[in-house]
């Protein structure tokens, strides 16, 4: 007696299974998790870079256009090392909850301790010709540089 059982041959099954690597294979390649990461920090960097032009701007708003000190014509480091622009005292809580950080720097922890040692790896400068801020994200992913003048 011979049975009628039908299945599936060994062909027809790694054919499937070519089909479907393939198909993982170009959505891994279109979503690009790695780029996906990149383009996230790159928007919090211009986030945050915003915000520190902002406070700064409120800053001499509110003191008859004198900028915080450490804001020089040189661009410098937002930050309290040698040669760094230590501005974090003079925006803390006044004109910004905590002082932004690089997404990649310190694991992106806010600076709200501005006696502590700290690095934000953002940069900023005063032009010298007509005062005009601008703040930078040097260590931009994606599109390099990003940076905003005011």
């Amino acid at each position: 007696m011979k049975s009628n059982q039908r299945g599936f041959t060994l062909i027809e099954i790694l054919v499937v299974i070519g089909i479907l690597a393939v198909l993982f294979a170009i959505t891994l390649i279109a979503i690009n998790p790695a780029r996906q990461f990149s383009q996230s920090n790159d928007t919090k960097r211009k986030s945050d870079i915003n915000a520190i032009l902002n406070a700064i701007h409120q800053y001499a708003a509110d003191n008859r256009g004198a900028l915080p000190a450490g804001i020089t014509t040189s661009t410098q480091i937002i930050g309290n090392g040698a040669g760094q622009a230590n501005i974090c005292a003079a925006l803390i809580t006044t004109y910004l909850a905590a002082v932004p950080v690089d997404p990649l720097t310190n694991n992106g922890t806010p600076v709200t301790d501005c006696v502590a040692a700290y690095n934000t790896n953002y940069n900023v400068v005063r032009s010298a010709t007509n005062n005009r801020i601008t703040v930078g994200a040097p260590a931009a992913e994606i599109s390099i540089p990003i940076s905003v003048s005011r």
